[in-house]
């Protein structure tokens, strides 16, 4: 055993780093973690397939080239649990790994001939308040995992909209119509980008999103969400 794994071993005897899921010991090699809770997340390989539910939400709404969503997200599961952890415990290395392990998988997909990644902004208000961007550090895994670059000046919010837990189809998108505008359509001119938010449920602030950036020349949006509501 050399010098540094000698230390990392004692350093982890006495401070031992646990999954964030089922908060168990991780193993040398396990990273946020454990290899039993990531197996055990509900994958949807919607990105393996062209016509999924998650590109259906779209049709007809906005034209975008590819859509997906990583995980199931259900009330009470193991996803909206870490996702909790992840939005409201500052447990911000659960979206950059959650988005480098999609990434990697997207790499080897349909969504491989990205150019930019673009995450759904907040608002500076909303940002303050919470300290980070959920979607700008799953974007940030995302490109990692891609190889690709990641933009978060182009795409803004104009202003701070209410939440939109626990509103209907039509109310959502009321909420975030008109909301998002872009700085400098320039910069992604004859760009393929790939839109990021971390769950979508009715799609609308995704819509809006993409809807704005379609307004760049020769642009095209595909959409990627951690997980479908």
């Amino acid at each position: 055993m050399n010098l540094v794994n000698f230390f990392e071993d004692f350093f982890n005897l006495l401070y031992p780093e646990r999954c964030v899921s089922c908060e168990n010991k991780l193993q040398r090699g396990e990273g946020t973690f454990c290899t039993t809770c990531l197996t055990e997340l509900p994958r949807t390989n919607y990105h393996l397939e062209d016509d999924n539910e998650v590109a259906r939400m779209f049709w007809g709404r906005v034209d975008i080239k590819n859509a997906t969503a990583y995980y199931f997200f259900q009330k009470g599961g193991r996803v909206q649990a870490i996702l909790h952890k992840f939005k409201y415990k500052n447990q911000i290395k659960i979206g950059y790994y959650l988005g480098r392990m999609a990434g990697s998988a997207l790499k080897k997909s349909g969504f491989s001939d990205i150019d930019l990644i673009i995450p759904v902004p907040l608002h500076e208000v909303q940002y303050k308040k919470r300290g980070f961007n959920q979607s700008e550090v799953i974007a940030k895994g995302l490109g990692r995992g891609m190889d690709k670059p990641v933009d978060i000046n182009t795409l803004f919010r104009v202003r701070a909209n209410p939440t939109q837990t626990r509103k209907n189809r039509y109310d959502r998108w009321v909420n975030v119509k008109g909301i998002f505008e872009l700085r400098s359509s320039e910069l992604i001119e004859n760009k393929h980008v790939l839109l990021v938010d971390d769950v979508v449920t009715t799609g609308a602030t995704l819509e809006a999103c993409a809807y704005t950036l379609l307004k760049g020349k020769n642009v095209k949006v595909s959409i990627f969400a951690l997980a479908k509501a």
